[in-house]
């Protein structure tokens, strides 16, 4: 389990709540998806989640992607067919979902967002928090905004125009309207990690941040490419320099 911090952004802040920094594994330069979290992630999003809410965005087969949940290809095509059924517009009818389907779309009354980009839509750290220095180490706070909210239930409840609504010290104003999703045991790990709310909250928000940036491994290599072609550039451009043009400022000086 990754260890926490207690940097938050104020209470007040962009009516933000209390948001913990987590120590993703992906986080900073040289970071990257644990494959193993990413699974538990995903048992996480099947078992409690996806039932209302959807990943439209998400390709199925991209769960056996490296870098990803690296699942094997037999195992991705059997969770696929698990799934809701998609309407084939060709046959006229639904019918099982193929690896080169994505997620199925969740909609209608009482359902949630769609998590397949939420991730990088919302930002945990603000204020202070929110400064590109901080937002460059700890990065912009969306895995530990979701972290928050599903751990940050305080366990009371208030009704207001006959809508039920709980306690959560993450949820800007303190209350939310979507219950707690998530509750001690509620699933079962294969690698028999102790499923805590903290853990699972952990789990789904990396998950949730691989669905959002599946190629942050790559572009990470690509940057760190880009940033040394770029030094061992600077070191090239200053010695032709001096060299051109050394001579002629010592001939100017007498």
């Amino acid at each position: 389990m990754e260890e926490h911090t207690d940097e938050h952004a104020a209470e007040g802040d962009h009516g933000a709540g209390h948001i913990e920094d987590i120590a993703f594994s992906f986080e900073g330069p040289f970071g990257s998806f644990d494959q193993f979290q990413l699974q538990r992630g995903l048992q996480v999003y099947t078992e409690v989640c996806s039932a209302c809410h959807g990943m439209k965005f998400v390709p199925i087969r991209t769960l056996a992607d490296e870098g990803g949940p690296g699942l094997p290809e037999d195992q991705v095509r059997a969770y696929a067919t698990d799934l809701l059924p998609v309407f084939d517009s060709e046959i006229g009818e639904e019918r099982a979902r193929l690896l080169t389907d994505n997620f199925p779309e969740v909609s209608g009354a009482g359902m949630g967002p769609d998590l397949s980009l939420m991730a990088k839509a919302r930002a945990g750290f603000h204020g202070p928090y929110g400064t590109g220095i901080s937002q460059l180490v700890n990065g912009m706070g969306g895995p530990e905004y979701i972290h928050a909210i599903l751990a940050g239930y305080t366990g009371e409840t208030q009704e207001q125009a006959g809508t039920l609504l709980y306690g959560n010290s993450a949820f800007p104003g303190g209350w939310i309207s979507m219950p707690p999703p998530l509750s001690d045991d509620l699933v079962t790990y294969e690698d028999g990690t102790p499923a805590t709310v903290d853990q699972m909250a952990t789990d789904v928000a990396a998950f949730l941040m691989w669905t959002a940036e599946p190629k942050l491994m790559d572009r990470k290599s690509v940057g760190l490419v880009a940033v040394l072609f770029l030094l061992a550039l600077t070191v090239l451009l200053y010695l032709t320099n001096k060299r051109l043009w050394a001579p002629h400022k010592t001939k100017r000086k007498h």
